[in-house]
């Protein structure tokens, strides 16, 4: 059933989020197929919206003085879609994991092929103390969809980026300092989870992107950024995906006051 993003609670609780709309202008580049930043946002919007549906959504949860916090992310694009491109975005709960409440995504072609899939591990966060609670009480209400899963085991998803000792700031001065800013700040005042792959995506040479068929992205939010926090950009090239069309890139964003890792990533292109 395709659900309505307007009215998330209108057509009663559904196992999975699906809402299709085709690829907008706003979600592509140069070479004219959507985003990994766009990607991104989409399962937002979607995640959103089913937290909403299942009566676990932002005022529902800061009612009872917890909040949802993404903290880890893995997205593999097979293929991008294009301009126009009829897609389907779906997105479901997928049972809890120690101190996570997990979340699998996917985006499917007009002909129900899957071509982006997506793996998440969410906090629940006690707003006044700022410490994360144990998922259960939550999750054990909600869809489990078991046999749902969207990464095969021997692929991770969501798991623990290592630290690298190789990293150096990026060369560009524009990307290599981000200065969080009105446009980067959601609801709950802090950096939104996109912005920071806007800022990886602004790190790279935008034609590594542009020629990029398949991509995998991983992310750890490690540390919130705040409004006038200035965040600096580390990145190298890692080796770990041999092969003249792979490229691949580790990152790490340190508050350049505290300096505080805010977030770590790995991102894997093949053209």
């Amino acid at each position: 059933m395709l659900c309505d993003v307007s009215n998330p609670k209108g057509e009663g609780i559904v196992d999975i989020w699906q809402e299709t709309h085709p690829v907008r202008f706003g979600e592509i580049d140069k070479s004219d197929r959507l985003t990994l930043s766009a990607i991104l946002q989409s399962f937002q919007e979607a995640a959103i919206c089913h937290a909403e549906n299942l009566g676990v959504g932002r005022e529902d949860m800061a009612g009872t003085g917890r909040v949802w916090i993404l903290s880890r992310m893995s997205v593999l694009a097979e293929r991008r879609p294009k301009y126009c491109e009829t897609v389907t975005i779906r997105s479901w709960p997928r049972g809890g994991e120690k101190l996570f409440a997990m979340r699998n995504y996917d985006i499917r072609d007009k002909d129900n092929i899957p071509v982006v899939c997506a793996r998440s591990a969410w906090l629940i966060v006690d707003i006044e103390k700022r410490r994360p609670l144990r998922p259960q009480s939550i999750m054990d209400t909600l869809p489990q969809n078991e046999g749902l899963d969207v990464f095969p085991p021997d692929a991770g998803g969501a798991a623990a980026i290592s630290e690298r000792g190789n990293l150096s700031l990026v060369a560009d001065i524009h990307a290599a300092e981000r200065k969080a800013l009105y446009t980067d700040i959601d609801y709950n005042g802090h950096v939104n989870n996109v912005s920071y792959i806007k800022w990886i995506e602004d790190a790279l040479d935008s034609r590594l992107l542009e020629k990029a068929d398949k991509m995998r992205l991983d992310i750890n939010y490690l540390n919130e950024i705040t409004a006038g926090e200035v965040t600096e950009i580390y990145s190298a090239q890692i080796d770990d995906e041999p092969g003249a069309s792979t490229s691949a890139f580790a990152f790490e964003g340190r508050k350049k006051e505290s300096r505080q890792t805010a977030f770590r990533a790995e991102l894997r292109l093949w053209s």
